[in-house]
């Protein structure tokens, strides 16, 4: 397959088909949740370009397809962005809110690795998220912070559809781009690359 990221002149934005797929890429709009989604996507994108911030944006897309129910599946470390996000959605939606450790299952129950080998320690439990809003009965659910792998889990196992909110990076203010961003950082990882992708702590350089 192509790689549109190493394409430099995105004709696709004038019309062009660069894949043949156009007539079978159509034939799934025909599916009306999806094409209700793009149609309310797209009216956010035109009428609010530059206008609303992501959270601005979730709210109308939610009001817009009629998602009075929304759950919040958010990690342990943002429970004061969680608290803060709840307070600010309960104005206009009931809200299912969901910590990352429900269940309080020991990491020792699936030989788990510990941060600290000493103490006891529940695990990140995605599976227990998503079955307790899919038994909530959300309409969109929405990721406030889990880790990398824990996001992939939690959304293949939710019946709502899922939006991320805040994707976790605890060394760049969870700001994965900045990696992009930074020349210094950019250069760590490419040596990484390069190295392999063993155990590098070194400051950036």
């Amino acid at each position: 397959m192509k790689s549109c990221a190493e394409c430099d002149d995105k004709a696709c934005y004038q019309g062009k088909d660069c894949f043949g797929l156009r007539d079978e890429v159509l034939a799934k709009y025909e599916d009306s949740t999806v094409l209700e989604m793009t149609r309310v996507a797209t009216m956010l994108e035109g009428r609010h370009y530059m206008k609303l911030t992501r959270l601005e944006e979730l709210m109308r897309f939610a009001t817009e397809l009629g998602y009075e129910h929304l759950g919040v599946a958010f990690c342990i470390g943002f429970s004061e962005e969680a608290r803060l996000l709840n307070d600010i959605l309960k104005k206009r939606f009931q809200v299912s809110a969901v910590c990352c450790k429900a269940c309080g299952i020991e990491k020792e129950k699936l030989g788990l690795d510990k941060i600290m080998p000493e103490r006891v320690e529940a695990m990140c439990n995605p599976v227990a998220q998503a079955l307790l809003l899919n038994r909530a009965k959300t309409r969109l659910n929405i990721i406030l912070g889990l880790c990398i792998g824990h996001d992939i889990i939690f959304t293949q196992n939710s019946e709502a559809p899922v939006t991320t909110l805040v994707v976790k990076d605890r060394v760049l203010a969870h700001n994965p781009v900045g990696a992009l961003y930074s020349r210094y950082w950019r250069n760590r990882i490419t040596r990484q690359m390069d190295e392999g992708l063993e155990s590098d702590d070194s400051q950036p350089g």
